[in-house]
């Protein structure tokens, strides 16, 4: 219920403040929210299997932020920003729907 709450605050603080991100981070923003999706979808399953452990939940999602988005900077200074930002949505993205594949099956049996 907390975390349901937080959310809402959350949500509520971002519309009322209405935050800009500074432009030199603008193409971290994509890569961030899709390594926390991963994170969160992921933190989902292992909920759905009885092996969720806090702890690990939050090094998992800070590390996916700060891995991806170092991925992305490291492209960036290489001249191939946009080439490592797609693998890093690639790669991501097929956990994603693994993951939501394996919650699908375990809400729904299918």
């Amino acid at each position: 219920m907390i975390a349901v709450l937080a959310l809402l605050a959350g949500v509520l603080l971002g519309i009322l403040f209405e935050p800009s991100v500074p432009p030199e981070l603008v193409p971290y923003l994509p890569i961030a929210v899709v390594a926390a999706l991963d994170a969160v979808f992921g933190g989902v399953r292992a909920k759905l299997d009885g092996i969720f452990d806090d702890k690990q939940f939050v090094v998992s999602f800070i590390s996916n932020v700060l891995v991806s988005a170092l991925i992305v900077y490291v492209g960036d200074q290489l001249g191939v920003g946009g080439q490592l930002s797609t693998g890093v949505v690639v790669v991501l993205g097929v956990r994603i729907f693994g993951n939501v594949a394996a919650i699908r099956r375990h809400l729904f049996r299918a």
